[in-house]
Formats: structure tokens, C-alpha cells, sequence
């Protein structure tokens, strides 16, 4: 263990104890979905002390990004959130063993990414057939999993919770997702991070989501190198919502502090233990 690292994590070790610390730093985690919930999480954790991340998405960095994604600058847009995300990681922790996926989880790749091997997934992904997806394959591989419901379209902060999906109400997007795994055969409850404030609608209008606006034709101006296999996730959306720093990064640190708060409570049982990944 470098002096770098014992230095970092001395704050929180002074909270949580070293046999707790000691876990978070041989922890295997993933976040799939590096946006404004995800990006947030992923640096929650390696800033915590978790040194084995994978953090997964195919979308590259927007201009829309700026207001609340963790990665993204005015300096790396077009390019990869999850490589732009893996270098700021790796500038908070050197020695961090952090795997970016530049791929979406999907039908055509979710056999690829051994979600047995993880001790924790955090699942931060945007479309809802993906999400499921990523929902039933953690439960079938018997991995921990916590999910980040909506977040966008809310300005409350003091509205968000943690809890099982089952307990979710004033959220359409976990109504959705729980009659999706319910009607996919899922019995297993999942832990959630949600918000009962109703969503707003789009105070005006957008171009996101249309074809037309400028993340999808101006290609000049910070999208040439990642042209060819762009995607325009916006324009695959029904509605394009506004989103708020102080509400997905919030959401982002709660997943995150889902997996310190299940770390604590395993370090107190005795018996019980995570992956030797390191």
C-alpha cells in the first residue's frame, strides 16, 4: 500500500475503521452509465479507497454534459466518458486498477463483462430496456446490485431516498422498472436510489432528442475523432428532461455510500467476505 493511498484514505478511516477500509480496498466494483449519476458514484468510491473499478458506457462528452457529469470539461468534449472518466480516477489514485468499457450493456455484449466476478454493480443506465437487462442478469449471477432510479427532472434534494424498488412511489421510472421485472420473472427485491418529488416537465424547448441539435451535426466542432461510432442516445429518447448537479451527484454519492454502508455492516459479521481480487 503506497504512502499515497494510506494518506487518502486516512479520513475515512478515522470514520470507518481500518478492517472496514481494508475490505473497500480489495472491493471489485462496476458502474455501468457514466453520466450525471454514475460519474459521480465511480469517484465517491475510488476517493473512499476502492482501487478495482470498472466503469462502463459508449457515450462520448457532450456540451450538455458540462452542467453535471463528473468528467466532463470543456477541454474533452467528443471525447470517451469512461476513458476521460478512467484518467481523472487515476489522477485522484495512481495505483487504482481502473477498467473502462467503451461499450454498451446490452443484449449484444451483456454476456461480456463477467458480472460474477464483481462484489458490487452499480447500475446507473439511462435507457430502461438496458437497465432491466442489467437488473436480471446481476440477480441470475447472484451479485449485489443498486440502481439509480430517476433523477432528472427534479430540483428537491430533500426528496431523495434510499430503499427497495418495492417501496418506491411518485417515481414513474421504478414503476416501469418494477412491472418489467416482475413481468421477466424477478422475485429478487433490489435497493434503489429514488426520489418522490414528480418530475417536471421541459420548463423549454430542445432541440435534444430531435436530430437537430448541435451534439449530433456539429461534428467540427468537438466530435470528429468519435464520429463513426457516436450514438445519438438523446435522439432515442421519448422526452429529453432536464437534470441538476446537486440532485444526480447526490444520487451518485448515495449508491456509492450503499456499498461503504454494506462493507461496514459485513466487516461486523463475522464470516462473512468479499472477493480476494487483489
Amino acid at each position: 500500500m503506497s504512502d499515497l493511498y494510506s494518506s487518502m484514505i486516512h479520513r475515512s478511516e478515522l470514520v470507518l475503521g481500518p478492517a472496514a477500509m481494508e475490505r473497500i480496498s480489495r472491493a471489485r466494483a462496476a458502474v455501468f452509465g457514466v453520466g450525471g449519476v454514475g460519474s459521480w458514484c465511480a469517484e465517491a468510491l475510488v476517493r473512499t479507497g476502492l482501487r478495482d473499478l470498472t466503469v462502463v458506457d459508449s457515450d462520448i462528452v457532450c456540451p450538455t454534459n458540462l452542467n453535471r457529469q463528473a468528467q466532463a470539461t470543456a477541454r474533452n468534449l467528443g471525447k470517451s466518458k469512461v476513458e476521460e472518466m478512467r484518467d481523472r480516477l487515476l489522477a485522484i489514485n495512481p495505483d487504482a486498477l481502473i477498467t473502462a468499457r467503451h461499450v454498451p450493456f446490452d443484449e449484444t455484449t451483456c454476456g461480456d463483462f463477467g458480472l460474477e466476478g464483481f462484489d458490487y454493480v452499480i447500475d446507473a443506465i439511462d435507457s430502461i430496456k438496458n437497465k432491466v437487462l442489467l437488473l436480471e442478469r446481476c440477480v441470475a449471477a447472484g451479485v449485489t446490485v443498486y440502481s439509480s432510479m430517476g433523477a432528472g427532472a427534479r430540483s428537491d434534494p430533500s426528496k431523495i431516498k434510499t430503499g427497495l424498488i418495492s417501496d418506491t412511489s411518485g417515481c414513474p421510472l421504478a414503476r416501469r422498472v418494477r412491472r418489467l421485472l416482475r413481468q421477466g420473472g424477478v422475485a429478487t427485491d433490489i435497493m434503489c436510489v429514488w426520489s418522490d418529488e414528480h418530475p417536471v416537465a421541459p420548463a423549454v424547448e430542445t432541440l435534444c432528442g430531435t436530430g437537430a441539435c448541435v451534439c449530433v451535426h456539429d461534428r467540427t466542432s468537438f466530435c470528429d475523432e468519435n464520429a463513426a461510432g457516436a450514438v445519438d442516445w438523446c435522439g432515442m429518447k421519448k422526452q429529453v428532461n432536464g437534470a441538476l448537479v446537486h440532485i444526480t451527484a447526490i444520487f451518485g454519492f448515495m449508491l456509492a455510500g450503499l456499498i461503504v454502508s454494506d462493507i461496514a455492516a459485513r466487516t461486523a459479521s463475522p464470516g462473512d467476505s468479499l472477493t480476494e481480487s487483489q
